[in-house]
């Protein structure tokens, strides 16, 4: 099963107004990088967002988010969701400002 592109679509709409963002085909899925770091993205069953490890404890709180298991072990700094939470527009737009806040100060690749 592939993933859901009325998901990625969601996810592109929420991410329009940033500068910065490209797709990537990645893991079976689309990856969103801003400014060449990955942000979050979509896979089969639900989304991933890169909130880093300062994040990850407020990451965890916001509705439906838990850890990234993506490789069958927890990833430090990573969340995912289901393709009902990515979208939901509380939880979803939540994770997106803590990636965007932990992304944005990283430098440019």
């Amino acid at each position: 099963m592939a993933y859901d592109e009325g998901i990625v679509q969601i996810l592109r709409d929420s991410l329009s107004d940033t500068d910065g963002i490209v797709e990537k085909k990645m893991f079976g899925g689309i990856a969103f990088m801003l400014y060449g770091n990955m942000l979050c993205g979509v896979h089969k069953d639900g989304g991933m967002f890169r909130v880093g490890k300062e994040n990850h404890d407020a990451a965890l709180a916001v509705n439906g988010a838990g850890e990234l298991t993506f490789t069958g072990r927890k990833m430090g700094g990573m969340v995912e969701v289901t393709d009902e939470y990515l979208a939901d527009d509380a939880s979803r737009e939540a994770l997106l400002a803590l990636a965007r806040q932990f992304v944005g100060a990283l430098p440019p690749k």
